[in-house]
């Protein structure tokens, strides 16, 4: 799910509010965590989509999807 721009201009608000003097309520800090993770997660799923959409193109000119790395 895409974060709209309402979204990340109340995340930017959050995290002035937060270096400002006054802080943030335990709401406020509920609201911003929530906030981050959407925005974390979109980002994620964005460059999910990106890396499935790679192609590598053989020698011979066939197309090949990108493999996931094996862990070590």
């Amino acid at each position: 799910m895409p974060v709209t721009d309402e979204e990340i201009k109340r995340i930017n608000e959050l995290y002035r509010k937060q270096k400002n003097e006054t802080g943030l309520t335990e709401e406020e800090k509920a609201e911003q965590k929530a906030l981050r993770q959407k925005y974390v997660e979109a980002i994620r799923a964005n460059l999910r989509s990106n890396l499935e959409s790679i192609r590598i193109e053989r020698p011979d000119g066939t197309l090949e999807p990108l493999k996931k790395k094996k862990d070590r």
